[in-house]
């Protein structure tokens, strides 16, 4: 009886061993079948952009994403990476045919902006850059090689003036300018030296952009204000700021876009700081609101 209950013991604890190394393998394979089932509903709903408009549809969005293990939240920004994969997606595609690029950005390192403004301003069909929420810094630099920006109303642009480091280049510029030269150290100067060369070179850069579908004295003008510094980095250019700044901007979002962008979630956080009910509401009419 003995031997008997002891061979039924080791069955039950080699079947539960089983289970628990069966039950391990699935937790570490859900996370990559999500992220593929995922990726194909991206891939389903651009496809689908891009038959209704007869365009080749590229997304550049970066969110806050999480490690695979650790879970500490990563902020994303234009790398040389990203500027690789949109660069072979315009060779992949025809002269002649338009590009619609989604843009959802931070900014980024100013090689990698530079490479992709310069690649959709060469590409013969029209280039239209949608917006849905915000493209500081990097990103309005890749809007203003698009013929058209499609903006949400609520949506945001910000200038393009250079940053060393932690400071805006045209504030070290000011410093030089309005303390005497034997106050200031070696090092600052250095920084001055560069911040001069810096804005030089975006001035000059964002004029060429501009220039591609405007006269140039308007793209002079236009340059020296998103490059000079006259507001914070940060700074939101709101769609009527943009609007007046003479900027090709529309409000005319697809649906599409916003349902794109929720396939690319946030990483959520234990406790939500944003709660609503997710479906649109009807407005209400008087016969409705009467008891």
């Amino acid at each position: 009886m003995q031997v008997f209950w002891e061979g039924n013991m080791n069955t039950a604890m080699s079947s539960l061993w089983s289970l628990f190394w069966v039950f391990l393998i699935i937790v570490s394979l859900l996370p990559a079948l999500q992220r593929k089932v995922l990726d194909n509903k991206r891939l389903s709903l651009m496809r689908r952009l891009e038959i209704k408009r007869q365009s080749r549809v590229i997304s550049l969005i970066h969110r806050q994403e999480t490690m695979k293990f650790l879970g500490f939240p990563l902020m994303r920004y234009i790398d040389i990476n990203d500027s690789e994969e949109v660069l072979r997606a315009v060779r992949l595609t025809p002269e002649d045919m338009p590009i619609d690029l989604i843009v959802h950005t931070p900014g980024g390192l100013v090689l990698s902006t530079e490479q992709i403004a310069l690649a959709l301003v060469r590409h013969k069909g029209k280039v239209t850059v949608f917006v849905p929420h915000y493209a500081m810094s990097g990103g309005t630099l890749i809007c203003l090689a698009a013929d058209e920006i499609v903006m949400d109303p609520n949506a945001v642009l910000g200038p393009v003036d250079p940053q060393l480091g932690e400071y805006p280049a045209a504030s070290i510029l000011k410093v030089v300018k309005e303390k005497p030269i034997s106050e200031i150290d070696d090092r600052t100067l250095i920084l001055a030296d560069v911040a001069a060369k810096a804005l030089r070179q975006m001035k000059e850069f964002v004029t060429e952009l501009i220039a591609s579908r405007t006269d140039r004295e308007s793209a002079e003008k236009l340059a020296a204000i998103l490059t000079e510094g006259r507001w914070t980095h940060d700074y939101p250019l709101t769609f009527e700021e943009a609007k007046k700044l003479g900027l090709p901007v529309s409000s005319e979002m697809p649906e599409e876009i916003y349902a794109l962008m929720e396939l690319f979630p946030q990483a959520s956080p234990q406790r939500p700081s944003v709660q609503y009910i997710p479906v649109p509401y009807k407005k209400i009419s008087e016969r409705e609101k009467r008891p």
